[in-house]
């Protein structure tokens, strides 16, 4: 814990955000994190109520008391191996996670939550600049090799942490470049990607083999999936070649919005519309870049994607940014003694929101409407929720102007011929078929081939990646070596 009263004593303290005018100029982060001071108060909140449920909330299980606690008594150097010792990437879930944790905090219920991630990201930040953050090599060669497919943030995870123990590990990733949908699908204004950078980097000299521009199977050629793969390996091929391979790959099929005038030019996934900007950032020329300058832009679907695509949008410059979003407004404050310690519904709203967008809630497409070939407009109507059914409110119809409409409705599931080539068996979503029990977690009914992240259990959290990659990563080493001293 921290200090004792100290949540009576000092009001929770958020991060800061650069002015909309000069942020939206850029693509670089733009949150003014806590200085350390300011940290120290924050984790003097932190109370000692006996069960955390913060620890149980959070996906990686953090020990966040012990951490925030480490920051009140200024022993950063402490707090940072604390942190380490469940998260292998801080810096990512103190920058793009929604923080259950806080939601779970003791003090929510009645109080404004301990500010956790942003304890955790001055601690990672400060970790980076003092030199804390090193190579954690080998003690010895194991001689085992394994294969990593798929470099977002489970495969990373769970490549280190078999690198660590020993084991030759290489990351085969279909990209040009190692991060999966941190790199390709979050934008850099809110994680710039030397973080990656220099953890790959930290990952190498840790002995993991990283080749980028392979794609291991085959996607169909109607697949909307980025790829800038050079390199086609066979399944065959990386069996006969490795103890063990893990597929980390990401739910990456699209869903999509089957109304009428779908076929219109100017109808985009999101995941088409957000890689190729991160390309333009990285320094990368495209041609025919999907841009929204002057444009009207309506982006179906209300979550995390459809921020991403609004504050892109506004980068852009967009004559108007309109966000759809099918279920109901949600209330502006959850009803606590109903809701903790679980995730509430509440209206959220993003630094992209606020930059300059128009929400709609409630609403649904029916159609959309085309000049010459191109969409001009989508054809909406209200829609109401009764005993779970959906029911269109008569004569609430209208035309909603658009010149780009990018579909950000979240994923359905792995790409099947992935998954497929392997022979790997799937379940009713279409994920690979994969439990998690403490014995034999994370294996396919293939043999020697494991599977973790989205490819396993759908669309989730960065949070929820990293953790599965570690706890796969355990799986492995104990099919490889019959015993594992790495952490679950």
């Amino acid at each position: 814990m921290g200090k004792i009263t100290g949540f009576m004593e000092f009001a929770r303290v958020e991060e800061g955000y650069s002015p909309v005018a000069e942020r939206v100029k850029h693509y670089k982060e733009f949150i003014v994190g806590l200085d350390q001071a300011q940290a120290n108060k924050q984790a003097a909140r932190c109370m000692d109520c006996g069960t955390p449920f913060c620890t149980s909330a959070c996906p990686v299980g953090n020990i966040i008391p012990d951490f925030n606690d480490l920051v009140y008594q200024n022993d950063w150097r402490n707090a940072i191996e604390v942190l380490h010792s469940t998260n292998n990437f801080p810096e990512f879930t103190g920058r793009i996670c929604p923080a259950p944790c806080e939601a779970a905090c003791t003090l929510n219920v009645n109080d404004d939550a301990v500010g956790i991630k942003s304890i955790e990201h001055a601690i990672i930040d400060r970790a980076w600049s003092e030199g804390w953050v090193a190579p954690e090599l080998a003690k010895h060669k194991t001689g085992k090799t394994v294969a990593v497919v798929g470099s977002g943030p489970a495969g990373m995870a769970a490549a280190q942490q078999l690198a660590r123990v020993g084991h030759a590990v290489t990351l085969f990733e279909k990209n040009d470049r190692v991060g999966g949908l941190l790199r390709y699908g979050i934008p850099d204004f809110k994680l710039e990607k030397s973080h990656i950078d220099r953890r790959v980097e930290q990952m190498q000299k840790e002995g993991v083999s990283i080749r980028t521009g392979v794609m291991v199977g085959e996607l169909p050629k109607d697949c909307k999936v980025t790829n800038w793969a050079k390199e086609t390996i066979s399944p065959a091929a990386l069996m006969a070649n490795f103890d063990a391979v893990l597929l980390a790959g990401g739910a990456e099929q699209s869903r999509d919005l089957p109304a009428p005038g779908r076929d219109l030019d100017g109808i985009h996934f999101a995941m088409e519309f957000l890689p190729q900007q991160n390309k333009v950032n990285a320094g990368d020329k495209l041609k025919g870049q999907l841009r929204a300058d002057g444009k009207h832009v309506v982006v179906i679907g209300g979550g995390d994607t459809g921020s991403d695509c609004v504050g892109t949008s506004n980068r852009h410059g967009a004559a108007s940014v309109t966000q759809f979003e099918v279920m109901p407004q949600p209330p502006v404050q959850e009803n606590r003694p109903l809701t903790w310690p679980y995730w509430p519904m509440k209206l959220r709203t993003s630094s992209s929101h606020q930059e300059g967008c128009e929400r709609e809630f409630a609403i649904s497409t029916k159609a959309f409407i085309g000049e010459k070939g191109k969409v001009k407009g989508v054809q909406t109507v209200r829609v109401e929720w009764k005993d779970g059914k959906m029911i269109e409110v008569a004569g609430s119809e209208q035309l909603v102007k658009a010149d780009l409409v990018l579909l950000a409705m979240g994923f359905v599931s792995p790409v099947p011929a992935v998954l497929q080539s392997f022979g790997v068996e799937l379940d009713a979503r279409g994920n690979a078929k994969a439990g998690t029990d403490l014995v034999g977690g994370y294996a396919t009914n293939v043999s020697k081939v494991f599977a973790a992240g989205d490819i396993r259990r759908g669309q989730s959290l960065v949070v929820w990646a990293i953790r599965e990659g570690r706890q796969a990563a355990r799986a492995v080493d104990e099919f490889l070596m019959g015993a594992t001293d790495l952490p679950r």
